[in-house]
């Protein structure tokens, strides 16, 4: 699944060409049928999340912004959750992914793997790293035989960390170098409050790694909720593309709770209005091309 850049180029494949065309990927956003028991994390403050968000929802939204499909990541850390991500996705043409849950600490992890992974939309699993009060819990050694097992089914591994638990992906990165990994979001730096140095460093190495990739996502709400602007996060996306190159960036508008603090159409414009530096052919890459290439997507 995964052709690494210079790979790819070698052979005369550009990953930013899908079926003829170009297709625009929102490599992250959510779906959930709302209960205040399976989503304790919607507290006060963020009502506007408390409903069902469906793909009729999303949509309309895709289709102003000119998006034709999405990866819908796990919102709870659940099994059923990602078989009904997997339903969602049998129904809606707008879903080309799934990244979902299993256990990977789990001795039932094997059977886990092989009923999700036989939907070819199931691209990747994630874990909600950034909740684990243990910095260095990515190291364990249960979740790593874990990890290692993704390779079997040819998953990516999405990393939802904050920056202090960013050495442990860096650690993580280097010990499983032919697993692919794609950073959500950054690493949530605290940008309302301007802050950087530590985790400039640590992005940089991270992305010395050529098995990790990153969402350019989720940054609006590292923000002061809809009290940003977009200058706030250009040095942000600078060292992201300075790290990883534009052949290692994906777009994601994190909908629904990027509404926090943003529109679906607001939030995808930050990332929009930086990458008119780059060529065509690059802002396609990040634009699409990398997460079709990245995450295996299917082009129709």
């Amino acid at each position: 699944m995964i052709g690494y850049t210079a790979a790819a180029r070698a052979a005369g494949f550009d990953s930013t060409r899908v079926a003829g065309g170009v297709l625009r990927i929102d490599a992250h956003q959510h779906f959930w049928r709302y209960s205040a028991t399976d989503y304790p994390w919607i507290g006060a403050g963020m009502e506007c999340l408390a409903r069902d968000f469906l793909p009729a929802d999303l949509a309309p939204l895709a289709a102003a912004s000119g998006v034709g499909g999405t990866v819908a990541v796990q919102a709870r850390q659940s099994l059923a959750e990602s078989r009904w991500l997997l339903e969602l996705a049998d129904s809606s043409p707008l879903i080309r992914g799934v990244v979902g849950w299993v256990d990977l600490r789990s001795n039932r992890l094997p059977e886990q793997l092989r009923e999700c992974a036989a939907h070819e939309k199931f691209v990747g699993v994630r874990h909600v790293v950034q909740d684990e009060p243990d910095d260095r819990f990515l190291l364990g050694a249960d979740f790593v035989h874990g990890l290692e097992q993704l390779r079997d089914w040819d998953l990516v591994y999405d990393l939802l960390v904050y920056p202090q638990q960013l050495p442990a992906a860096v650690e993580l990165a280097g010990l499983l170098p032919r697993q692919p990994f794609v950073l959500d979001h950054l690493a949530k730096p605290r940008i309302k409050t301007g802050g950087s140095h530590g985790w400039r460093q640590d992005i940089e190495a991270l992305s010395r790694h050529a098995n990790v990739s990153c969402k350019l996502s989720g940054m609006v709400t590292e923000a002061a909720w809809r009290g940003w602007r977009r200058e706030e996060f250009t040095p942000y996306l600078e060292v992201a593309l300075a790290a990883f190159g534009p052949e290692r960036l994906m777009i994601g508008s994190d909908w629904p709770v990027c509404l926090l603090s943003g529109d679906y159409a607001d939030v995808l414009g930050i990332v929009e209005d930086f990458l008119s530096r780059l060529s065509a052919v690059e802002r396609e890459a990040v634009l699409g091309g990398n997460a079709v290439r990245i995450y295996g997507l299917a082009a129709g």
